[in-house]
C-alpha cells in the first residue's frame, strides 16, 4: 500500500504541463546509452490521448527530416518521461487529430486552430 502511495507521490513530482489534443507540446524523455542516462526530448502536435487514471495514454506527432511524420505513444504515468512542456496551445473541435496523418510536408506543420464564426 505504502509502495503505490510512493509511486503517485513521484509521478505528481515530474514537470507535467495540463495538455489538449491539438496542443503543441515538449516531451522529455529519459534514454539510457550503456551506463549514462540523459534526456531527449521530442517536440509535435498532441494528436490523441485515451484512458483513464494510471493507464492515460498520448500520442505526439512531428515532421521528421524528409518530410517523414513520426509518432510516439507514451503512458502518462511512465517513469520514461521526464518533463512535458506545452510550447502552443490549439483549439479544436475533435478528440482525435488522426487526420494529419494524410498530410505532407508544409500542410501537416501548419496546424490552425478552429475559430468560430460572427453570427
Amino acid at each position: 500500500m505504502e509502495e503505490k502511495e510512493k509511486k503517485g507521490s513521484e509521478h505528481q513530482a515530474k514537470k507535467i504541463d495540463d495538455f489538449k489534443v491539438g496542443d503543441t507540446a515538449k516531451v522529455g524523455v529519459k534514454v539510457k546509452e550503456g551506463e549514462k542516462e540523459r534526456i531527449q526530448f521530442f517536440e509535435g502536435v498532441v494528436i490523441a490521448k485515451r484512458g483513464r487514471g494510471q493507464n492515460k495514454t498520448f500520442a505526439v506527432r512531428r515532421i521528421g527530416s524528409g518530410r517523414v511524420g513520426i509518432e510516439r505513444i507514451w503512458l502518462l504515468g511512465s517513469p520514461v518521461i521526464y518533463s512535458l512542456k506545452v510550447t502552443k496551445k490549439g483549439k479544436f473541435t475533435k478528440a482525435k487529430l488522426y487526420y494529419l496523418r494524410k498530410r505532407v510536408g508544409k500542410a501537416a506543420l501548419r496546424v490552425r486552430a478552429f475559430q468560430e464564426t460572427p453570427v
